[in-house]
């Protein structure tokens, strides 16, 4: 049997790189942290650490045990939240989501669960992919609204969390009023080397870069914004030109104004007041949207009530 408090202190050190810094993290003397490795060693039979004037390095069977330790300490921490939901006066359900799918995607998804379950307790947190994942892996969040770009979903190993594909949200080019593109049926990004760029995501911008790499020009970054909306803003403005997913531009005025409704693949609901929305040639980079949940024994039917509704708000 594998001791837990070990693995969390083989976990420590794995973290901290030593085992004085490891000691001084957990509140114990370098010492007794030695001795707990070395009984981990004993019990299993094989080095989990190897010291050297460099630090601390794990050896395969460490490592092993490291990615058990951090699947063991989030399943805990997920039970511990599930006996918080399940003892409370009242049912609580979490819900973590990224922005643009919060205003566009969330809101008539949650009227039509509050509506049918007026009794839960809800919790609405803003969280970008690398923060909903660890949020739903322990337990902080009982599901997420989130995304990932192309290609497959980057789950940890052991990760016990399914996926439920809801829609692809395809990138457009938005231009600026009176720009000379405005009247293209598609934009390759490279017929656009010559303007400013306005950055509304870390992720696009990477996007960007890695394609004017390949492409063999220099991105000219006018402005860098972690919001879509606000990058919005300033393309109307006429800062530059953007990369920014249709659910983030699909008209806050029109029919299903934040709910989502009528927000399929590859309809951005109109033009924006202001601004140009024009499709990227193929290949067209594009969000994959869907709910992230933990792999439960026994289900949590609001979870899946939320995952339903949330299945409702995009037409297929």
């Amino acid at each position: 049997m594998i001791d837990v408090q070990r693995l969390r202190i083989l976990r420590a050190v794995a973290e901290h790189g030593s085992f004085n810094k490891a000691a001084g993290a957990l509140l114990l003397t370098p010492s007794a942290v030695s001795q707990h490795i070395a009984a981990l060693e004993r019990g299993l039979g094989h080095p989990v650490a190897v010291r050297s004037t460099r630090g601390i390095t794990l050896t395969e069977p460490g490592r092993l045990l490291v990615e058990a330790a951090e699947a063991v300490s989030a399943e805990l921490d997920r039970v511990r939240h599930e006996i918080d939901r399940v003892t409370a006066e009242r049912p609580r359900l979490t819900v973590a989501t990224f922005v643009s799918g919060g205003r566009r995607l969330l809101p008539g998804a949650l009227a039509r669960f509050v509506a049918a379950h007026p009794e839960v307790e809800l919790t609405v947190l803003e969280a970008e992919p690398e923060e909903a994942m660890p949020m739903v892996r322990s337990g902080a969040a009982d599901l997420a609204l989130t995304y990932h770009f192309d290609g497959p979903l980057p789950l940890p190993p052991a990760a016990a969390l399914d996926w439920l594909p809801l829609m692809e949200d395809p990138l457009a080019l938005v231009l600026p009023p009176g720009h000379r593109f405005a009247g293209r049926e598609s934009i390759a990004p490279a017929e656009l080397a010559s303007d400013r760029w306005v950055l509304g995501c870390l992720k696009t911008g990477a996007y960007l870069r890695r394609y004017a790499e390949r492409a063999g020009f220099d991105l000219r970054v006018a402005a860098s914004t972690t919001d879509y909306f606000f990058a919005r803003s300033l393309v109307e403005a006429g800062v530059g030109v953007a990369l920014i997913p249709r659910v983030a531009l699909a008209s806050a005025d029109g029919p299903g104004a934040g709910t989502g409704a009528g927000i399929g693949a590859g309809d951005g609901g109109g033009d924006p007041d202001g601004v140009t929305v024009v499709p990227v040639e193929p290949p067209c980079p594009a969000r994959h949207i869907g709910v992230l949940s933990p792999r439960r024994r026994r289900p949590h039917p609001h979870a899946t009530a939320l995952a339903e509704s949330l299945a409702g708000s995009v037409r297929p």
